[in-house]
């Protein structure tokens, strides 16, 4: 089983740039499509972008489109989220998600799919 770990979150002002990374381990990342989800309080946890095996092809949820970029380095098992013009509406705990489906199949899973592998989270906060 992959394991994952986010790192990147913090404080931001709304308008500002966040880069989150997740770092996977006990398996090759190559073997999973990879995913971004978050949760803010009182909230379900909800797709945020999704990135096939190699990188070819993203999935955005229409909220963060033309704003984050996705991204992935196989050889250093990483996984990105580049975050650009934040809105206070972003605020939530970021999860990074590994699975064997596909990039397209992980842009319609709910948060709790079991199909889904998770990281810890990382809290981002966008002040107004």
């Amino acid at each position: 089983q992959v394991q994952l770990v986010e790192s990147g979150g913090g404080l931001v002002q709304a308008g500002g740039s966040l880069r989150l990374s997740c770092t996977a381990s006990g398996r090759t990342l190559s073997n999973y499509a990879m995913g971004w989800f978050r949760q803010a309080p009182g909230k379900e946890r909800e797709f945020v972008g999704a990135i096939t095996r190699l990188g070819s092809i993203r999935h955005y949820a229409d909220a963060v489109k033309d704003r984050f970029t996705i991204s992935r380095d196989n050889a250093k098992n990483t996984v990105y989220l580049q975050m650009n013009s934040l809105k206070p509406e972003d605020t939530a705990e970021y999860y990074c998600a590994a699975s064997i489906t596909s990039a397209q199949t992980m842009a319609i899973m709910s948060g709790t799919d079991e199909r889904l592998y998770w990281g810890q989270g990382t809290q981002v906060t966008v002040s107004s």
